[in-house]
């Protein structure tokens, strides 16, 4: 199937800083993406398209320390700007840390999940980013409303606290057309 081409207003001058996505939000103050792109003149936010508990896989499983299958909770979301599917960010917790929180329910968390978590006592104090570009899925391109042949890059974050311990792995499938990264961090 064919799906229209549509531009998003993301200019190549754009630079994503990824610290505000890490740090605990002040109360009141909007959530990382809804600001990064009101900076821009858009809109920003996100739609949730799942949460459930699930056997982790492989990947997440290495990421978190902890076993394959091993239960863990993914927040499934789809990242909007002026209502244009631009990211796909799924976001893995171990289970024994979201079970009975914000992070396993239906529904936006106030103050965000790196909010809700620094409440738990996880604070990012070490973040790991590795970003790769690929051919987008069959899947991606039907929720990124991307042409066939098109591509993604792939961002894969892991936060750890200052003792190491992995307590999110997530990663973020985004639209490379016009695209253009850089990184600054500072936890």
């Amino acid at each position: 199937m064919k799906i229209p081409k549509r531009e998003v207003t993301m200019s190549d001058t754009w630079t994503s800083i990824s610290a505000p996505y890490v740090r605990p939000r002040a109360a009141g103050q909007q959530d990382a993406w809804a600001e990064e792109a009101a900076q821009h003149g858009g809109t920003g936010r996100q739609a949730l398209r799942e949460v459930a508990e699930i056997p982790a896989p492989a990947d997440v499983a290495e990421a978190l320390d902890v076993p394959a299958g091993q239960p863990v909770v993914v927040r499934r979301r789809t990242i909007l700007f002026d209502e244009q599917p631009v990211e796909l960010a799924d976001s893995y917790y171990p289970a024994a840390i979201a079970r009975g929180t914000g992070l396993a329910e239906s529904g936006k968390i106030r103050g965000g999940a790196v909010t809700l978590l620094a409440d738990l006592g996880y604070q990012s104090r070490r973040v790991i980013e590795d970003v790769c570009a690929r051919p987008a899925t069959e899947s991606e391109r039907e929720l990124l409303r991307l042409d066939e042949g098109e591509w993604v890059l792939v961002l894969t974050r892991v936060s750890a606290t200052a003792e190491g311990v992995p307590f999110e792995a997530a990663t973020m499938t985004m639209i490379a057309r016009g695209r253009h990264m850089r990184y600054e961090m500072s936890v």
